[in-house]
């Protein structure tokens, strides 16, 4: 009679928050494409760059985006792009152009591109917290030494 065995593997080790060190980097978005640096902040911010990554933690490092006035977008992009919000009443949809967008609040079309690459979900709202973004060159962040980090 034959007899099957079967070898196991070494149980799969998952790492809390508090035993991965949390990093800060800098990335300047300046004559960038939006969606190449969109998701390498996402992955940044996610944690899939370290070998400890847990699906079901926050071991992500922050990230600091400067010059988000300065990011590009390929071919016709820029005139055809539109993000949508709604108030939540009826006829209450807000259509704003992305070249518009650039020019008033380039902040948010960071944080739009990079929220859509997070999980929906209580996580993926603690994880977007870390995320900053600011406009020009300059950010506050000086003390936690940031390392620049390219694209």
């Amino acid at each position: 009679m034959w007899r099957l065995v079967v070898e196991t593997s070494p149980k799969t080790k998952f790492f809390k928050p508090e035993e991965v060190t949390q990093k800060w980097h800098v990335i300047d978005a300046a004559g960038k494409t939006l969606g190449r640096v969109a998701t390498e902040a996402a992955r940044l911010l996610r944690g899939k760059h370290k070998p400890q990554f847990t699906p079901n933690f926050d071991i992500g490092d922050f990230v600091v985006v400067i010059n988000a006035e300065k990011v590009q977008v390929t071919g016709k992009r820029a005139e055809m792009k539109e993000l949508y919000r709604n108030s939540g009443y009826p006829g209450g949809a807000k259509f704003e152009l992305f070249r518009d967008l650039v020019k008033t609040k380039p902040e948010y079309v960071f944080e739009h591109a990079v929220k859509g690459m997070l999980p929906h979900n209580r996580l993926g709202r603690k994880i977007l917290k870390k995320l900053k973004v600011y406009r020009g060159g300059e950010h506050p962040h000086a003390a936690q030494n940031p390392q620049p980090f390219a694209v």
